[in-house]
């Protein structure tokens, strides 16, 4: 089966928030969510939409949905590490990759959270939506970090977060039934491109 690991689009910039920051999509984010629906239909689209609680991966799926008349199945273990941060800022606004590090860092940290724990619970659950559609193309509309974890699970880095996947982009793994894990592509943006 082949998975499509998606981000979600642009969301709006929250500071401060009364509780944890759950932005929607800003203009942005919703042409690029519009943009990936057209796209992957265009290309015989999937055959299942699965996505995290999070406000702006659900109106990320939603075109996608729309577009083939499918539901979206939502998995808490997809929602993002930092989702109970009472900010979000979007990271082409962190200009410094010494200071986004740190910013990582310290939300680890500020959350009491667990790098290693947080790549196994999303381990989990992305096999496990692979294991229940066998011969399947399914999108799993997730966060960078979820994407990072999963990935950089299975390319066995030592960092949780090892690069940044842009906005709506696609990184594609085909999952074998005897487990067996392939990265065929990482960071697709057609899409954006056409």
């Amino acid at each position: 089966m082949e998975l499509l690991l998606v981000r979600h689009g642009l969301p709006e910039r929250i500071t401060d928030a009364d509780g944890p920051a759950d932005p929607p999509l800003a203009v942005e984010g919703v042409r690029q969510a519009e943009a990936l629906a057209r796209w992957l239909a265009a290309r015989g689209g999937v055959d299942a939409i699965w996505a995290s609680p999070l406000r702006r991966a659900q109106q990320t799926a939603a075109p996608l949905a729309d577009a083939l008349g499918l539901e979206v199945a939502t998995d808490e273990a997809l929602a993002e590490f930092d989702r109970h941060s009472s900010h979000y800022v979007p990271i082409e606004e962190l200009k410094d990759d010494a200071y986004w590090l740190e910013q990582v860092a310290a939300e680890w940290a500020a959350l009491e959270a667990d790098p290693a724990a947080f790549r196994g619970g999303v381990t989990v659950a992305v096999d496990r939506i692979a294991a229940e559609h066998p011969g399947q193309k399914v999108a799993v509309v997730c966060h960078g970090g979820v994407i990072n974890a999963y990935v950089g699970g299975m390319l066995d880095t030592s960092r949780v977060l090892f690069f940044e996947p842009r906005y709506t982009s696609i990184s594609r793994v085909h999952a074998s039934r005897s487990g067996e894990r392939t990265l065929h592509t990482l960071n697709e943006t057609p899409h954006l491109e056409a």
